[in-house]
């Protein structure tokens, strides 16, 4: 099992969770064919992917703007349990986490609110648009409202 975790730009705390129990390969990006769905400005319609390999999985980056693990730019990397991958320089940031997962009351929750179960380890609710003004510096009340109101 893997969870991925959307942080909050601010305050890195989870905005939206997405668990997978049976996927060997999860996309993200903007196109609506992935299995999780972001939609910024500076993420790829086909931005990254997590492949697994046995028991282990990587971290493979597709997407223009790069994807970066500790400041850096990869191009693939192995997933370690807690890592943070951020989607270009300025994106979104996701924490990868590997088997058993929180309590089932936390794996659902988009910004404090209840999305719709999980059904073959994908989440009905699995857009999530992003302000770009959040990975700008733009920290306004207005741009986080919008954020939210839109999860």
């Amino acid at each position: 099992m893997i969870t991925l975790t959307l942080l909050h730009p601010l305050q890195s705390i989870p905005v939206q969770n997405w668990t997978f129990a049976s996927e060997s390969v999860i996309r993200i990006g903007r196109s609506t064919e992935n299995n999780v769905i972001l939609y910024s400005a500076v993420v790829s319609r086909h931005h990254v992917e997590l492949r697994r390999h046995g028991d282990e999985w990587e971290v493979v980056s597709l997407g223009a703007n790069g994807t970066y693990l500790e400041g850096k730019r990869i191009t693939q990397a192995p997933v370690v349990d807690g890592m943070i991958i951020r989607l270009a320089s300025s994106g979104p940031q996701i924490q990868i986490r590997m088997g058993a997962t929180e309590s089932k009351s936390r794996q659902n929750t988009v910004a404090g609110k209840q999305s719709s179960p999980k059904t073959e380890g994908q989440s009905k609710d699995k857009d999530t648009f992003i302000d770009q003004s959040f990975y700008e510096g733009k920290d306004t009340s207005q741009s986080k409202e919008k954020l939210l109101n839109k999860l």
